[in-house]
């Protein structure tokens, strides 16, 4: 009997130990401490050859390029050829698509479950970054279910009330106070002095945030704008604001001290905000930005996490045209070449007020379009208020495990299926 005793403690000690193994292999070594998943808005392939002109010239190389993966994203909607913020940002955050204007719910009107709700089930911290509101839709898919993506106020209270996500950083303050306090809510909720209710410092400039301790597992919430945040170039507006570098810079600092990991997410849409105004220059001086974030956030966050940087949906048409010299670059791309020709034009946008080629349609008057005094630019093909979602791919690159299912041609749902099994 004796012996049958031991066996058995024998057996134990060495099932234990497997099982000990295998948890080190399958969770310590290949589960990634951190995920961060950067989506930039309008990223498609068209974007990337012009970013490296304006940046530093043809031959430049970006941070994106030196990821180990790479794949072109199909991104229709439900319901149409070219998603809208709301489906584009819902088909990546729930792996699910919808139809245009749906923000996180199915065609019953029930809510998706997102990436951010399943990391916080398994114990990770979480972040949200972005240079916009943190209310837009390609934000607020990540953690809000409205039944009407438009109702800002009610996405903020979202915010609150689900309480998932431990750090926020972004603009659209204004949202989060009541009138009376220089907002815009109307049910007189001060969603600010709830969250400092609920434990979160509100920080207010990029000095308060670098102040912030980084050996802190604060809950932060950093509210640098009334609207969105400032353009790159805008310096004077810039002065207090912190860039999307500084933000994905101390979002790591302070998610990694816990110790079931994080899932951060990066909005960068500025971008699309920039493109849908036909500016050529803040499109791309916005894409470079989001480039340095991804620099940063492969430093500070380590070979072995999980980054991914992907598109949402094409926007406004942008290309850089005629014969720039190799190693041009900045505002030689911008305004017209030697010839008179633009070097960028759009295919759709508020510079398309003067008909260019096939898109000058006889007998059709438009209340709202004006003969421009000077020729632009950067003209339009076609004239929109505001430029246009186009039907194209988007890309993604990947960096650190997971990121090898990145490959080919996928759906953009895919994304999300990448992020949820490193979790």
């Amino acid at each position: 009997m004796k012996w049958r005793n031991q066996l058995l403690a024998l057996f134990c000690l060495l099932a234990f130990a497997g099982l000990g193994v295998l948890y080190f292999q399958h969770w310590v070594i290949r589960k990634p401490f951190g995920i961060v998943l950067f989506i930039g808005e309008g990223l498609s392939p068209a974007r990337l050859a012009p970013t490296r002109a304006y940046a530093a010239g043809v031959g430049a190389r970006l941070n994106m390029d030196s990821m180990s993966h790479a794949a072109l994203l199909m991104n229709y909607s439900k319901d149409f050829a070219a998603p809208d913020q709301a489906a584009a940002a819902t088909a990546i955050a729930t792996g699910e698509r919808v139809n245009n204007r749906a923000l996180a719910i199915n065609g019953d009107g029930k809510a998706i479950k997102t990436i951010i709700e399943l990391a916080r089930e398994h114990g990770r911290a979480t972040g949200l970054v972005t240079d916009t509101k943190l209310t837009d839709p390609s934000s607020a898919a990540f953690y809000a279910h409205p039944s009407d993506s438009t109702d800002v106020d009610k996405i903020a209270a979202e915010f609150v009330n689900r309480g998932n996500i431990d750090i926020a950083m972004g603009g659209g303050t204004a949202q989060f106070l009541p009138v009376a306090k220089g907002g815009e809510r109307q049910d007189n909720r001060d969603l600010l002095l709830e969250l400092r209710g609920n434990g979160f410092d509100i920080v207010r400039t990029r000095t308060e945030l670098e102040g912030i301790p980084a050996w802190r597992r604060p809950k932060l919430f950093g509210a640098f704008s009334d609207e969105d945040l400032a353009f790159a170039n805008q310096l004077k507006e810039r002065n207090q604001q912190p860039g999307l570098s500084d933000m994905v810079r101390r979002a790591i600092q302070l998610l990694q001290y816990n110790p079931g990991g994080y899932l951060l997410i990066i909005d960068a849409g500025l971008m699309r905000k920039a493109a849908q105004e036909n500016n050529g220059e803040q499109t791309l001086g916005q894409t470079v930005e989001l480039d340095r974030a991804v620099g940063v956030a492969r430093s500070y966050a380590g070979a072995k996490s999980t980054i991914i940087v992907c598109g949402d949906a094409g926007i406004g048409g942008l290309n850089l045209n005629g014969f720039p010299f190799r190693k041009d670059s900045g505002i030689a791309l911008l305004g017209f070449n030697s010839a008179g020709q633009p070097w960028i034009t759009w295919a759709s946008g508020p510079h398309g007020s003067k008909s260019y080629g096939a898109a000058k349609i006889p007998a059709r008057p438009e209340e709202n379009i004006k003969e421009p005094e000077q020729e632009q630019p950067e003209p339009a093909a076609f004239y929109t208020k505001s430029a246009l979602v186009t039907v194209e791919d988007v890309v993604a690159f990947g960096s650190g495990p997971g990121t090898e299912a990145l490959q080919g041609v996928m759906d953009s749902t895919a994304v999300f299926k990448v992020l949820r099994d490193e979790l």
